[in-house]
């Protein structure tokens, strides 16, 4: 299998403080350009030991075409009630053997113990905003079958 060098995104994000310190290098509207920027291409953003993620970013590289608005949070729960994960198969994110395995093998059911996976063979990293059509069919779709 292939082997990807640390630091990548993930692992930033697990140690206290490294990432806001990256972060909070840029004004959060350059900071969001930023991860659509890096997170939407089909290459994996890896910096070297020397580097942040942040460091990776070329400022003259143009947004993805589907970006209008852009909303991001990160965090940390255990999801109980029913969950929906749409991926797109072309996202980096499943070309790390870890993270596949995670979503692919059921380890996120850990945390997220009701949960339906879809795959997207066109999507990438932001499928939600590259294909939102075919993600909001799969939101209804998703929600006509819960008891609510």
């Amino acid at each position: 299998g292939k082997h990807f060098l640390y630091p990548f995104h993930v692992d930033n994000f697990r140690e206290p403080g490294r990432v806001e310190a990256d972060f909070d290098r840029f004004p959060v509207k350059s900071m969001i350009r930023n991860i659509y920027t890096l997170f939407s291409r089909s290459e994996i953003p890896i910096a070297a030991d020397d580097q942040e993620i942040m460091d990776l970013f070329d400022p003259s590289t143009p947004l993805p075409p589907w970006t209008s608005k852009v909303e991001t949070g990160l965090s940390d729960v255990k999801v109980t009630v029913p969950a929906l994960l749409i991926m797109g198969e072309k996202d980096y994110f499943l070309m790390f053997p870890s993270m596949e395995d995670y979503i692919r093998n059921g380890a996120v059911t850990n945390f997220v113990p009701d949960l339906e996976t879809v795959y997207i063979p066109e999507g990438s990293h932001f499928v939600h905003e590259q294909i939102p059509e075919k993600v909001n069919q799969q939101i209804i779709e998703f929600l006509d079958k819960q008891s609510i």
